[in-house]
């Protein structure tokens, strides 16, 4: 009996370097940062994760949090507001952003409601769980494969 290995990565994280953030519309700025944290690829016109988390920065100002019908109903007027289509914006649809961005600890949940993890600042967000726990795994563990390849080839 074989057993079938499957290549799922334990973590994963994908990070971009775009221009300076100058200059750029709201929406924009938070796509540029979608695109950075590798959360929408380049050329998608997919795009509901730029809505969803722009939709809970905005909410951060007031300190509001938002249930997933609050925010599919924000998507959708700033959907409007940017005369951008209204494919991708099916609750299903926002369910799975909200959980890539929970995934990411950009955004959590309590009492089924969101908001941007303890109101934190994005970059705090970022060093903290992003840079010193992700990424410092993923390079700690790809450092193992190095030295692993290291001694079998040498």
């Amino acid at each position: 009996m074989r057993i079938a290995v499957r290549d799922t990565p334990l973590m994963e994280l994908t990070l971009r370097r775009y221009e300076k953030p100058a200059g750029l519309s709201e929406r924009e700025l938070v796509r540029k940062l979608c695109l950075s944290l590798g959360l929408l690829n380049p050329g998608d016109s997919r795009d509901a994760v730029v809505d969803v988390l722009h939709v809970i920065l905005r909410a951060k100002k007031a300190k509001k949090e938002l249930s997933s019908e609050d925010i599919e109903k924000e998507v959708a007027e700033n959907r409007k507001e940017h005369k951008l289509s209204m494919q991708g914006i099916a609750g299903s649809n926002i369910r799975r952003q909200l959980k890539r961005l929970r995934n990411m600890h950009l955004i959590q949940k309590a009492r089924n409601r969101y908001k941007v993890s303890e109101w934190s600042p994005l970059i705090e967000i970022y060093e903290e769980k992003l840079q010193r726990f992700m990424l410092a795994n993923i390079e700690m563990r790809v450092k193992e494969y190095c030295q692993a390849c290291d001694q079998r080839f040498s």
